[in-house]
């Protein structure tokens, strides 16, 4: 018996992206007449058959949700989830989670595996390349096959789907303007390239704090980072060039290196320089100095979440497309990197 093949496979043997497949199969616009047919020949002649297992779960739930997250050691990650599984285990129901490294290849690989009779709906934050490519056909072609998906932290507008997220840009304002309140008027940015959404929200947070508090904006100030990985060599030029006297950054990784680029120049914290990040995980609380953050409250967008996959999957009126966005608050929580 011929086993069945995947869009991965398909991908592989023609030599073109998963997204190229999914869209040939589709008959889009956006794929040339030649590479649509060659795709479709091959997928007829091994049978391909897109999560025909998916197109009955109305019919039969399997009680699991499925979870998609970018990655899983940034803490953020880790409190949504053990949110999404408190209300998930008091609803009775199972949890899967898949890891997408970034990767929007990885993201729909995800997707087709548990849309094919392993999930009843997703709850899932979309990989940074997902976001730079704007491509979210597999968003929607889940979506029109029944099944609900509610997007957290980084969403996609273009995709009507529940939504739970926080005010990013009002949360940097307010982390912002508290430097300027401690009399800091040279205020260093650390935030990621303008397509990860959370990033360019928080981004324009700052600049936003900045002129309503009557402060120049210098771009010698804001550093964008793509690889977050090696994000070391930037921050700390960053540091040995400028005339700084507080840093914002946009998440916690970027706080914490950003400390330790300070104090090898051996400049007191926060006697002479504060800092603010984002995200009031472990290492913010336990790094010394301890690091002023954005709580991002997690746990609370992880329950929110699930209940509202879980409403929508008990929903008996199954045509409901009546979308809902929940914001979650945030909150400043100071510490030893900011004046008390």
């Amino acid at each position: 018996m011929r086993r069945k093949v995947t869009l991965k496979q398909i991908a592989k043997e023609l030599d073109v992206s998963i997204s190229t497949v999914s869209k040939s199969l589709k008959n889009s616009s956006e794929i040339s007449e030649d590479t649509r047919l060659k795709v479709q020949a091959f997928a007829k002649l091994y049978n391909y058959k897109p999560n025909n297992i998916a197109l009955s779960l109305k019919n039969k739930k399997t009680k699991t949700i499925g979870i998609i997250i970018p990655e899983i050691v940034h803490h953020f990650f880790a409190t949504v989830i053990s949110g999404i599984e408190q209300v998930a285990n008091e609803k009775g129901y199972n949890v899967i989670v898949c890891l997408s490294d970034e990767s929007f290849d990885k993201e729909v690989i995800n997707l087709e595996m548990l849309a094919n009779g392993s999930t009843d709906g997703f709850i899932m934050s979309l990989s940074k390349e997902t976001q730079q490519k704007k491509d979210f056909h597999h968003l929607q072609e889940v979506i029109n096959q029944g099944m609900p998906i509610v997007m957290f932290d980084r969403v996609a507008n273009e995709i009507l789907s529940d939504k739970v997220i926080i005010d990013d840009q009002l949360a940097a304002y307010q982390a912002v303007s508290f430097l300027v309140e401690e009399g800091r008027k040279k205020i260093a940015l650390i935030t990621t390239v303008d397509y990860v959404s959370v990033g360019k929200l928080r981004t324009d947070g700052y600049l936003k704090a900045l002129t309503d508090h009557s402060i120049d904006i210098n771009d010698d100030l804001i550093i964008k980072i793509e690889d977050i990985d090696n994000c070391s060599e930037a921050i700390e030029k960053l540091i040995s060039n400028q005339d700084i006297d507080a840093v914002f950054a946009v998440n916690e990784l970027f706080a914490v290196v950003a400390i330790k680029a300070v104090t090898k120049k051996e400049i007191k914290i926060p006697e002479e320089i504060s800092v603010i990040g984002f995200t009031d995980g472990i290492i913010s609380k336990f790094s010394s100095p301890s690091i002023t953050t954005v709580s991002q409250n997690g746990v609370k967008m992880g329950r929110k979440a699930a209940e509202m996959l879980i409403e929508r999957l008990e929903d008996e009126d199954e045509e409901n497309e009546r979308y809902r966005t929940e914001v979650i608050e945030t909150n400043l929580i100071q510490r030893e990197s900011t004046k008390t």
